[in-house]
């Protein structure tokens, strides 16, 4: 009997060395496990945002193409230049020209465009007069953070 218990002792004295090789591979593979998911997380919040920015952009074209098409007789005037002339063109005591709510729309719009886009994004309108019926390009650019190239969109409306 005391022959049986010394094999058990040296048994169980040479398996404690062997679980503590095991736990620190088990501990490596799952810090690597890790690592993959954050790595997945961040590129997950990266085009979360991206998509973020990619939707403000459509929103603010479409914006600008029910402006065209609420002031129809304006035409050429929403290739202009912006401008503010100190009246809101809103509502039913406003009263101004097609030219001056254009100019106006410009403005609020290029504002907008400020507020919902990356800093240095550009929106633009331009006026193809020769068609018929007049063809409108609403464009919007911007660079992503983290991007070196700029992302575009453009939207085509004839009214």
């Amino acid at each position: 009997m005391t022959y049986r218990s010394n094999r058990n002792l040296g048994t169980s004295l040479g398996n404690r060395g062997f679980t503590m090789v095991e736990t620190l591979v088990a501990l490596v593979v799952l810090c690597v496990g890790m690592l993959g998911i954050a790595g997945l997380y961040v590129i997950s919040l990266q085009s979360g945002s991206s998509a973020i920015i990619r939707m403000q952009a459509v929103n603010l074209a479409s914006d600008m193409a029910d402006r065209i098409r609420a002031n129809r007789n304006a035409s050429t005037a929403y290739a202009g230049a912006a401008a503010s002339n100190g009246t809101t063109c809103l509502g039913t005591s406003a009263t101004c020209t097609p030219i001056q709510m254009a100019q106006h729309d410009l403005f609020v719009w290029r504002r907008q465009v400020a507020a919902a886009l990356p800093p240095n994004a550009t929106g633009t309108v331009t006026v193809d007069d020769s068609t018929t019926p007049d063809t409108y390009l609403i464009t919007l650019s911007w660079i992503e953070p983290g991007q070196s190239s700029a992302l575009n969109y453009a939207l085509r409306l004839q009214i």
